[in-house]
């Protein structure tokens, strides 16, 4: 399962932090800093997602 997480982490990571950016750009937060916070939110908010996955699809 873990094989599995690793793959849906290497979708689901840069989809998060995608988003986490554009909503950070989007509230008005548009210097370097508050982008980086939001990037690395998204990137960690992966891996719970991504475990949750694979364990419904496994």
């Amino acid at each position: 399962m873990t094989r599995l997480t690793a793959l849906l982490f290497s979708i689901i990571a840069p989809s998060l932090m995608g988003i986490a950016v554009i909503v950070a750009l989007t509230t008005g937060l548009d210097t370097l800093q508050p982008i980086i916070v939001a990037a690395t939110i998204g990137f960690f908010a992966a891996f719970p997602v991504s475990w949750i996955v694979a364990k419904q699809l496994a």
